[in-house]
């Protein structure tokens, strides 16, 4: 990739941000030398890997690779048999306990998680704990040996410490005895590692000794008494003797980490390379970027791009298209309405995404595989060279008609301007035409009408322009394709105050051609802004159409199911009515039989007991409620059924989910909250909406538990635009709910945004007993604006 479109298209600032997001020495050295790649399995191998990263950061949180050294110099010495000092089997030791705590971090406490393209590498790593653990077990710091590292440092440090002692008490018993007198402080002290008196110059001769040293005023001789001469001797030779049992431990463990060069050369190979990918995941979730997908047509479909170097709140999203119905795309509108800034647009998300790097636009945005692109874009004039802004935008013009191809991206910013408007918009016309003869995919802003006639009549060849509001004066930065843009140089001068008759004066200097298609423009324009808001009112309409459909059926099913259970009722108490009086009538009729047996006719009252029994039984048949099934609206075959699928059981009129597939029979079992029956497929209707009935529960006065009416129950909550402590109580009552109606999973849509909200509610998950797993939803179900969470079983 020429050098020359990574400076004009701001490469380089992004990849000093992915920079700073990198942890190592040497994980920053790979980032600072990332170029865009011409591959296409690798860019998507690396995409890959920034996605796999950007979920374990959404997952488990941010990881740092630590301060890890260049340690393969270290590594080569050992392999010719050389002993490390102690800051290198420091570093050593630093890199391991790295790759330790790297390690921890990959490995899922929730079994049943995806693998990703980064397990390979995070299982490959050998943290090599005793190595590291007896390094510093031994080393205590850059410059401290522990005592324990060998049994003969132990013992030479013990017998340094005995006649430190000695020495100690001899000069003690000379400072505050026969000596005491020469001294000029009663101080015992250290001159050339030999410990020493300070004597009186006056009575050097009272103090048999070695002078070391003496004071800048020459009245202070610092001499060595002959008594410990000996013992000053003997600890020297016992420091000589210590620095060799150093020098053996160190040696021990160099031969311990010489074992082990590969496996520490693959830990900070890896190593080094997960803090690059890391990093690429890290400048992600700080852009809110996601991954595009890469096509081999030459096509770029960007949806809601944002400008990287824009701050989000400030950057207005726009829609790209080339390469699909057109290959070359003219943008057009007045200066700051957000040219330049597309053109960059492209070509820096082009970049970002061939450099493995997530880009700022929405799921499935696509982009293709150039091998170069080439950008004309700003004023390059050069006194030092001679050169005018035309003439050195043609230089650059040039140098890309030489060397592009149909596997190249070209972008020019106000093509031909800087000279002669008529020669330069014949020029630009020119070039643009030769480049969409070849099939090169190109995009170039301009002020020219010309260009934007060029578009309207060239098949191929499609007008954009940046939106811009003459009323406030201020660009909407919307680009809009297929619409050709207007200067509005008279609008914005008569806003402005330009008197009206120098405004007219101006119009009759131009064409009546050109007057007509600036008309032509307006009128376009006009129309667009039309439908635009009719568009946006139809779209009002269908959503609060569809919204008084829902509610309309959601109540006519209530007022259907409150009917048939008053009816229900109203049967049932006529039915128990009837029972009781039919219970007393035969109790009344065999009372009056055994009484009056010898002067009544027996079989006639009988008779008159069973007529009466017959109507009453022939009354509560017509009062019992018809237990008609109601017949579903289509008649379910069980290939029409899934598991987990919402069916409505109409003999009961209830809701719930099928959990098993049909028998040879056609019967299966529901799950109706905590209830599961098995019903015949007949007896079920499918339900549109994911709901399902389960029973709730409710406490009486008494305490007692008992079963209250069906709640319904969704499979998704929608978060978005609450605060953090908003949505954590609303989803801590939702989770109840569905765990009570025995769902599976359900889905929590949070957004993208800053992130915060996602955050939030993951730290809130990762407390409930009853989640088993959640994690972000597949890329173009929700992304990272989804979590998916499943509940234990």
């Amino acid at each position: 990739m020429n050098q020359k479109a990574l400076k004009s298209l701001e490469y380089y600032k992004i990849i000093d941000q992915l920079t700073e997001k990198a942890s190592s020495l040497m994980g920053k050295d790979l980032c600072r030398h990332l170029l865009p790649s011409e591959d296409v399995y690798e860019i998507r191998h690396m995409q890959l890997q920034t996605r796999d990263a950007l979920t374990r950061l959404f997952q488990k949180g941010n990881i740092s690779f630590g301060s890890v050294k260049d340690v393969r110099g270290s590594l080569k010495r050992l392999e010719i048999g050389s002993s490390l000092g102690i800051s290198e089997l420091l570093a050593i030791a630093g890199l391991l306990e790295n790759t330790n705590r790297v390690k921890a971090y990959s490995r899922n406490e929730r079994g049943d998680a995806r693998e990703d393209s980064l397990d390979g590498m995070f299982e490959s790593l050998e943290p090599l704990t005793p190595l590291s653990s007896e390094i510093r077990r031994c080393i205590l710091s850059q410059d401290e040996i522990s005592d324990d590292a060998s049994a003969g440092l132990m013992h030479v440090r013990r017998s340094i410490k005995v006649a430190n002692d000695r020495i100690h008490t001899q000069l003690a018993s000379l400072v505050n005895g026969s000596a005491r007198n020469y001294l000029q402080d009663s101080v015992i002290t250290m001159r050339n590692g030999r410990y020493c008196i300070p004597v009186k110059a006056e009575y050097k001769g009272q103090v048999p000794g070695m002078i070391h040293d003496q004071s800048s005023t020459g009245s202070t001789l610092f001499i060595e008494p002959l008594a410990i001469v000996k013992l000053n001797n003997d600890i020297r030779e016992l420091e000589l003797q210590e620095q060799k049992e150093i020098e053996a431990v160190l040696a021990t463990l160099s031969e311990q980490t010489a074992q082990n060069t590969d496996a520490i050369r693959a830990d900070l190979d890896i190593m080094i390379q997960l803090d690059f990918i890391f990093a690429r995941a890290g400048l992600a979730l700080d852009m809110n970027a996601t991954e595009p997908i890469f096509n081999t047509e030459k096509r770029i479909h960007l949806k809601q791009a944002r400008h990287p170097l824009i701050p989000k709140k400030q950057a207005v999203p726009i829609d790209i298209r080339l390469g699909e119905d057109f290959d070359l795309l003219v943008v057009t509108g007045p200066n700051t309405g957000g040219k330049t800034v597309s053109l960059k647009t492209v070509g820096l998300l082009t970049l970002m995404g061939q450099a493995g790097l997530h880009i700022p636009a929405l799921d499935r945005s696509e982009l293709s595989v150039f091998h170069e692109v080439y950008a004309d874009i700003g004023d390059e004039q050069s006194i030092e060279q001679s050169l005018s802004t035309f003439s050195s935008h043609m230089t650059n013009v040039v140098s890309f008609l030489k060397k592009a191809d149909q596997d190249s991206l070209v972008l020019f910013d106000e093509l031909g301007a800087g000279t002669d408007p008529t020669e330069g918009a014949a020029l630009a016309i020119s070039i643009l035409s030769f480049l969409h003869e070849q099939g090169i995919r190109t995009m170039a802003t301009t002020h020219y009408s010309e260009l934007k006639v060029y578009a309207l009549s060239t098949d191929g060849v499609e007008n954009a322009c940046c939106e811009f509001n003459v009323e406030t004066l201020r660009p909407t930065y919307r680009l809009l394709i297929g619409v050709p843009g207007k200067s509005n140089a008279f609008a914005i001068s008569s806003k402005l105050g330009l008197p009206d008759f120098i405004i007219e004066r101006a119009r009759e200097q131009i064409s009546q051609k050109d007057e007509s298609f600036e008309d032509v423009l307006t009128s376009l324009e006009n129309s667009r802004v039309i439908i635009e808001n009719e568009r946006q009112e139809v779209e009002r309409y269908k959503t609060e159409i569809a919204s008084l459909k829902q509610e309309l059926e959601s109540k006519q099913e209530k007022l259907d199911e409150r009917k048939e259970r008053i009816l229900r009722e109203a049967n049932e108490e006529a039915r128990k009515i009837l029972a009781d009086t039919k219970e007393y009538a035969d109790q009344t009729m065999k009372m009056f039989h055994k009484f009056q047996k010898d002067h009544v006719d027996t079989a006639a009252i009988e008779k008159e007991r069973q007529n009466l029994r017959s109507r009453m039984n022939k009354a509560e048949k017509g009062m019992s409620m018809n237990t008609t099934v109601r017949k579903p609206k289509k008649e379910l075959k069980p290939k029409d059924l899934s598991l987990g699928d919402t069916v409505k059981v109409l003999s009961m009129n209830l809701k719930g989910t099928v959990s098993s597939h049909p028998d040879s029979k056609g019967f299966l079992f529901i799950q109706m909250g905590i209830i599961r029956s098995k019903v015949h497929i007949s007896d079920l209707e499918l339900v549109d909406e994911p709901v399902i009935n389960t029973p709730g529960l409710s406490r009486t006065g008494a305490g007692k538990i008992r079963m209250s009416k069906s709640t319904s129950v969704s499979t998704e909550i929608n978060l978005l635009g609450k605060t953090v402590d908003e949505a954590v109580a609303e989803l801590d009552k939702y989770l109840d709910d569905a765990y009570l109606a025995h769902l599976k999973s359900v889905r929590i849509v949070h957004g993208k945004g800053t992130g915060a909200l996602r955050k939030g509610v993951h730290n809130y998950l990762r407390r409930q007993k009853h989640v088993a797993d959640f994690h972000l939803a597949e890329f173009g179900e929700g992304d990272a604006g989804v979590t998916i969470v499943e509940f234990k079983k």
